[in-house]
């Protein structure tokens, strides 16, 4: 299901004590599902050393060819136009470094059993609304207690409101200075400091997506829009280092409902780059003109995740089929994890474990308009799936020693109001093993682990940033 967030108004999108509840009643109507539009703001200035995606270099295994009709007195019928595939920036390629820009980050130590398990939490319920002032459902926006008042989380853990900022939070992560980088719909990078003050870092960009420091640096790697069309739309990753904001990687596919685009970047242990890249429409079909619902010829880098090397000099595809996996996470042992968002017709959102080469379903489903899979095309299955129109969307490994019996857990939110969303859900090391973790939330979107180890989650609805903590049984 998709949302687009430009039909809003700007009450709506940028709300400060605008009621939460009116926010997602304006959302349901249209399927509340996975964020990310933003307003069509300048781009920040982009050094001119990013490679242009050159689509016909790369094969892609799973591509249907277009089925020619047997001869008969009748003409044979062609194969619908593919729709057009986004128009790639005229700039010149990367220059390429050694070892492609990989840099041997430090290794963390931990004190951590990894054969713990963490103690039972499996009763994490979702609490009854409550009216306020500010709303028939939510606390207002700034009342602190209500909120923590609101927040559940197993027992020994406490959820607190870090901090809050204006306008809806889409994507964080903590950098090497050890403050939290929060991308919103609105373009803007933000700092937060531990006192939760936040400060502008970078702004210029249209609804980052994606946030990533290469590890070892200050470099910090973001996913945005930079043509934000239904068809035809661009995306790329743009670098930022000493406030100069450099395009990377152009051209790649996107922005269906302004919805789908580059999305969650991660590095892995390769010291590769990661991003995850939504496909260009619902289930593989022309969005318009006369073909319009035919079978679409795929861009070699939709509904992908690929591997990019720092220097932005090497770009492939690792696995496909993800329809609009908006995050990616590592666990300790070197597994890739995703969720994705499923089409409209509403089969259950996916939890995957990522299979280098794989094909993990897009554009093949089964339903009265989507197209079946070609009989040589193995698809991979998920691990698990949550209830449809969740709106899967952060994904982080819990790779820290701070909550007993977690490390290599991974969490995700679940972004949507329907039911059975609204929470952050827990997986056990890989993939093993799940619970609700914490509820309470308007429409969390993003986490992440912070240096002290705590969670930190970002509410898209609300713009607060709520921390959880590890405190001791009680």
């Amino acid at each position: 299901m998709n949302l687009n967030y430009n039909q809003l108004s700007s009450e709506t999108r940028f709300p400060s004590k605008y009621p939460v509840s009116k926010l997602i009643a304006a959302l349901l109507p249209a399927v509340l599902l996975l964020a990310a539009c933003g307003s069509a703001t300048p781009p920040a200035p982009a050094a001119t050393n990013a490679p242009v995606v050159a689509t016909a270099a790369v094969p892609f295994l799973g591509e249907v060819p277009a089925t020619v009709a047997p001869a008969t007195a009748a003409s044979a019928t062609a194969a619908p136009p593919a729709s057009p595939t986004p128009a790639v920036s005229p700039t010149p390629d990367a220059t390429a470094t050694a070892e492609g820009g990989v840099i041997t980050a430090p290794e963390v130590s931990l004190d951590v059993d990894p054969d713990a398990t963490p103690a039972p939490f499996d009763g994490i319920k979702q609490p009854p609304y409550k009216a306020s002032d500010c709303s028939d459902k939510y606390p207002c926006n700034d009342d602190a207690d209500a909120w923590e008042a609101r927040i559940r989380v197993p027992d020994g853990f406490e959820a607190t409101y870090y901090a809050r900022i204006d306008g809806q939070p889409n994507v964080l992560t903590f950098g090497p200075d050890g403050l939290l980088y929060v991308g919103t719909m609105a373009g803007e990078i933000l700092t937060i400091d531990e006192d939760g003050r936040s400060e502008l870092y970078v702004d210029g960009f249209i609804a980052p997506a994606g946030l990533a420091f290469q590890p070892g640096t200050e470099r910090l790697y973001v996913a945005a829009r930079v043509v934000d069309l239904n068809a035809g739309g661009e995306a790329r990753i743009a670098v930022v280092e000493n406030g100069v904001v450099s395009d990377l990687i152009t051209g790649l596919p996107c922005c269906y409902v302004s919805m789908h685009s580059a999305n969650g970047i991660a590095f892995g242990p390769d010291g590769y780059g990661y991003v995850a890249v939504g496909g260009r429409a619902d289930h593989g079909e022309i969005l318009d003109g006369p073909n319009a619902g035919e079978q679409d010829e795929l861009h070699p880098y939709e509904a992908s995740i690929l591997r990019f090397s720092p220097d932005g000099a090497t770009v492939e595809a690792f696995a496909r089929g993800f329809r609009n996996a908006y995050d990616i996470a590592w666990d300790a042992d070197g597994n890739l994890f995703t969720t994705d968002n499923m089409p409209d017709f509403g089969p259950p959102e996916e939890f995957n474990l990522v299979e280098p080469g794989g094909e993990h379903g897009y554009p093949w489903y089964d339903c009265a308009v989507c197209f079946p899979a070609p009989d040589d095309v193995d698809i991979v299955p998920p691990l698990d799936t949550f209830v449809p129109h969740a709106a899967p969307t952060g994904i982080t490994a819990y790779r820290d020693d701070e909550f007993p019996g977690f490390y290599n857990s991974l969490f995700v939110t679940l972004w949507s109001a329907f039911p059975d969303a609204q929470r952050v859900e827990w997986f056990g090391p890989g993939g093993e093993g799940r619970a609700t973790f914490a509820t309470g939330f308007a429409a969390p979107i993003d986490l992440t682990v912070g240096p002290d180890g705590a969670l930190y989650i970002a509410d898209w609805a609300t713009g607060i940033i709520f921390r959880i903590a590890y405190v001791g049984e009680s």
